[in-house]
């Protein structure tokens, strides 16, 4: 499935569950929750654990799983977002390469 595909099939979903109605101010505090997960995901991995109680030991693979899916939360917003503002998410990619070329210039 390419990024576009699944952006189309994203908005599908959140249509389906009255999702899609929040506007992307309100995305944007769902981003920030979801940077908060990754960060406490990337943080379990670089320390091999939180070291909290309470909190169940992970393995190795539990751990990237569990970045994966942050990763992912955090991308679908992004994607929702850039939909309710007309924007295809592949379209970023060029912007993003076009604008580093730009600014960095190699010699």
């Amino acid at each position: 499935m390419t990024i576009d595909e699944h952006q189309d099939w994203l908005v599908n979903f959140y249509k389906e569950r009255d999702w899609y109605r929040f506007s992307p101010m309100n995305r944007l505090v769902f981003l920030s929750e979801e940077i908060g997960e990754l960060s406490r995901a990337v943080r379990t991995i670089e320390l091999n654990g939180r070291d909290h109680p309470g909190d169940k030991i992970l393995t190795e693979n539990e751990r990237l799983d569990n970045l994966k899916e942050e990763l992912a939360d955090c991308f679908d917003q992004l994607l929702i977002i850039c939909k309710q503002y007309g924007i295809r998410y592949s379209e970023l990619s060029d912007y993003s390469e076009n604008k580093l070329k730009k600014r960095f210039k190699t010699k």
